[in-house]
This record gives structure tokens, C-alpha cells and sequence, in this order.
């Protein structure tokens, strides 16, 4: 009998402890394995790569599925298939742009639901905080969400609103009261306005980097005032960089992210009327982006997470003051940041760092993010050289609206194994709990 299920072998492995020739060895469902590249290890598929690269599963941590009740914007079935032909394993799947938002245990179990048996990929939840349902946070967290989304601002859907300085600092009161986590939209709802007419110009103008940095600085105050852990979501804003740093310095239990879309395209490049660019917080300038893969550098930020919000067609009318505001890129966010990132010197090793290892660290979800003896053998067949032109009527979206549509990226995911077994066909996802 083979000693292991499967075997992957490439010389381009890459592990906690950097780029390696390897050849990892999976018994069931489970790394049972790393050894040398030509290591004789008996199994019942042997994989041999080359010089392919073998990454571990992507873990994103920001993943609006909409589902139930905006299935047809993206749904469980859709977005799972996307993740996974991105060579995305794991997602948590964020509170809001549901019908019902995940704010009580009712809600989380329509969202079950709703995703029961359509998962391709492995699926974790946020639930969410919003005025009201500070009583609910304690119950959702027993029941293993991974933590708590809210937003100082408005998030864009009524039913699911911001809280007020008061409430916030209750929920995170609360929150720190049973070790849980806060991840939080900041920004200052006072330094926002309408856009002042339909170009991007207009509303880039209209949620400055000072409405970012002013709500970060509030949240780092009230993190350290309750005891709260607390996560920036999709920082945008090369103005926080400073205060997070400040933070992370002092100790503070203070993480935050950012995003692809950030990383990769400028304001100088969105051409007019083309809303599929339009997202909250809004992509900045060129130099701005550089200070956002400076901060990457030196760990302020430390998640690369997609923020897929998509919309359908219809709500991407070319006015940049009416249209949705949401990024669509579950299924490019691996070749979007490779791309962009071996232009500016980074390897492989930190792309996994910051989409994979360090997002399954913040949200604290186990086995998962590495490869290594004992995780799931989540892994990842990678072409780093492949050159595509992105179509967005070919990948599995829901809808077929993305501001990559018709550019040139680089890196291509060939296969996707999760928890050994390939993502080819009948869905296998698991649901993922936040560990008692």
C-alpha cells in the first residue's frame, strides 16, 4: 500500500521558511510531509511540478458573498468557485450585503442555510455590529464566528448601519470582554460629503485621506481604552500608515489590511465613466500607492485581502456619484499582486505572507496558511511567468464587471488542491469555526 494519498513535488515550494525545491506528501486530508524534492515517497499520485511553483492556499479574509438575498449580485456557489480558480482555499465571508446581515445567530443560520452543500472552497464567517445588537455579539461568538465587522461610517445599505461613537465604544467594550475580534471600516463620517458631480475626480475629492487617518486615530484610542483587538480593514490611505505604526509600536492589539485594487491600480488611470473602478475607501494616486507597498514592506500592513463587493452590471451606471461602490477580483487578486509585486523586487514568499499566512493569523484560523506538517493540504499549482489578459466573461463572477478586464496580468493558477483533494467539479467546502 502507498504511504501517502498524493505527492507534489516543485522546485519552487514555498514554506514558512522560504522558496525551496520540496516535495510535499498528503495522507488523507492533511501535510503529513515536507521533504526534499526527490525524496522516493511512495504514493498513490505522485505531482511533480517542476519548475512550477507550489503555494499554499490563499486564505481571504474579506469576501462580500451576498448570499441570501443578493444571490444575484454573487452568491455561495459563484464566489467559492471564483476563490478557488484564484487559488483561494479558505474565505470569511463578511456580514453585510446579505438579506438578512449575519447580526444574530437567527441570521447566521439563514446564511447556513443558504450555503449548505454550494461551498468549493473552505468558508468562515464575521458576524456583524451594528446599533442595537450589542446582546447578540456574546452568542455569535459562541457560535464560532471569527469575529465582528462594523463601520464608523454609513456602510451604503441601510440595514446594516454604522455606530456612533457610544455604540462603538459599547461593542468593543463588549467585544474585549470575551477576547473577541473587532474588523472596522474607518472612516470619519464628518470629513465625507456627496460628490460634487459624476467624474472620478469629483469623488476621490469626496472621502479624503484625512477621513481615513481620523478614524483610524479614534479606533487606536478606543482599542487601547477597552482592551480591544481590533483590525483596519481595507486601508486605502498612506495618511494612517503612521498611526498604525505608532500603534503596532506601543503593542497595541491593532492589525489592518489592504487590497489589491490599492495595490495595483491609480486614480491616474481610471478613465471616466468607468464605475467597475469605484470602491469605498477609493483608490488614490500613484504616489500613494507606493507608500501603501512601503508599509507592506515593513509590516504596518500586513494582509493583502480581495474586498469583492461585487454588483451587478446594472448598478455600475457610469457616474461615478450614483454608481455601487465595490471591487470585483476574488478570481485575479494572486496574479494582480504577483504581477505588481516581482515589478517592485518581492518574491513569492511574500505574496504568501501577506495573502495567505498572515490573514489566516489575524483571524486566528487554524490549519490553514502554510505548508506544513499538520495544516490542510490546501496547495496551490502556480505558473509565476504565464502572462493572461483578463476577460471578465470568463471568470466564474457572478457578474462580469471588474476594472482588470482587458489588462495584461501575470500568473496563473493550474490547480488548486483543497485539503488534497482538486477543485474540479462537485463542491467540498467545509463551513470553519472559530476555535473554542
Amino acid at each position: 500500500m502507498s504511504a501517502y494519498d498524493l505527492v507534489v513535488r516543485s522546485r519552487r515550494t514555498v514554506t514558512p521558511e522560504g522558496e525551496r525545491a520540496a516535495a510535499v506528501a498528503v495522507r488523507g486530508e492533511t501535510i503529513a510531509a515536507v521533504a526534499g524534492y526527490a525524496d522516493p515517497l511512495p504514493a498513490a499520485e505522485d505531482v511533480d511540478l517542476r519548475d512550477l511553483a507550489l503555494l499554499p492556499g490563499l486564505v481571504d479574509t474579506h469576501v462580500h458573498v451576498n448570499e441570501p438575498g443578493r444571490a444575484h449580485w454573487e452568491g455561495f456557489a459563484s464566489a467559492t468557485r471564483a476563490a478557488a480558480a484564484g487559488g483561494v482555499t479558505t474565505l470569511l465571508d463578511m456580514p453585510l450585503n446579505a438579506l438578512p446581515p449575519t447580526v444574530s445567530t437567527e441570521a447566521l443560520d439563514a446564511k447556513l442555510r443558504a450555503a449548505e452543500g454550494r461551498c468549493h472552497v473552505d468558508v468562515g464567517f464575521w458576524g456583524g455590529a451594528v446599533p442595537g445588537n450589542v446582546k447578540e455579539l456574546a452568542p455569535l461568538h459562541e457560535r464560532g464566528v471569527f469575529g465582528f465587522k462594523c463601520f464608523m461610517a454609513p456602510s451604503g445599505v441601510e440595514e446594516f448601519p454604522p455606530l456612533g461613537a457610544g455604540e462603538l465604544r459599547g461593542a468593543l467594550e463588549e467585544v474585549a470582554g470575551f477576547g473577541g475580534t473587532m474588523v472596522v471600516h474607518a472612516e470619519d463620517p464628518a470629513l465625507l460629503r456627496e460628490p460634487g458631480g459624476p467624474t472620478y475626480a469629483e469623488f476621490l475629492a469626496s472621502r479624503p485621506g484625512e477621513a481615513e487617518r481620523g478614524a483610524v486615530e479614534r479606533l487606536v484610542a478606543l482599542a487601547a481604552e477597552t482592551g480591544a483587538r481590533v483590525h483596519v480593514l481595507h486601508v486605502s490611505s498612506a495618511a494612517c500608515l503612521d498611526v498604525l505604526e505608532d500603534a503596532r509600536a506601543r503593542g497595541a492589539a491593532v492589525t489592518a489590511e489592504t487590497c489589491p485594487h490599492y495595490l495595483t491600480l491609480a486614480a491616474e488611470q481610471v478613465p471616466e465613466g468607468r464605475t467597475a473602478y469605484k470602491c469605498c475607501p477609493p483608490i488614490r494616486s500613484e504616489a500613494n500607492r507606493d507608500l501603501l507597498w512601503d508599509g507592506l514592506a515593513r509590516g504596518v500592513l500586513s494582509c493583502v485581502v480581495s474586498d469583492h463587493s461585487p454588483s451587478p452590471a446594472d448598478l455600475k451606471v457610469p457616474d461615478f456619484a450614483a454608481a455601487w461602490g465595490g471591487i470585483a477580483s476574488l478570481q485575479l487578486g494572486l496574479s494582480a499582486v504577483w504581477t505588481e509585486a516581482a515589478r517592485r523586487g518581492f518574491g513569492l514568499e511574500d505574496v504568501v505572507r501577506w495573502m495567505s499566512a498572515n490573514p489566516a493569523a489575524m483571524a486566528g484560523i487554524s490549519r490553514k496558511g502554510g505548508i506544513k506538517v499538520g495544516n490542510d493540504a490546501d496547495l496551490v499549482a502556480f505558473d509565476p511567468t504565464a502572462a493572461h489578459v483578463v476577460d471578465a466573461t470568463r471568470l466564474h463572477h457572478k457578474n462580469p464587471v471588474t476594472p482588470y478586464d482587458g489588462r495584461t496580468l501575470t500568473g496563473v493558477v493550474l490547480t488548486t488542491w483543497l485539503r488534497g483533494r482538486p477543485v474540479d467539479g462537485e463542491p467540498h467546502g467545509r463551513f470553519l469555526w472559530r476555535a473554542h
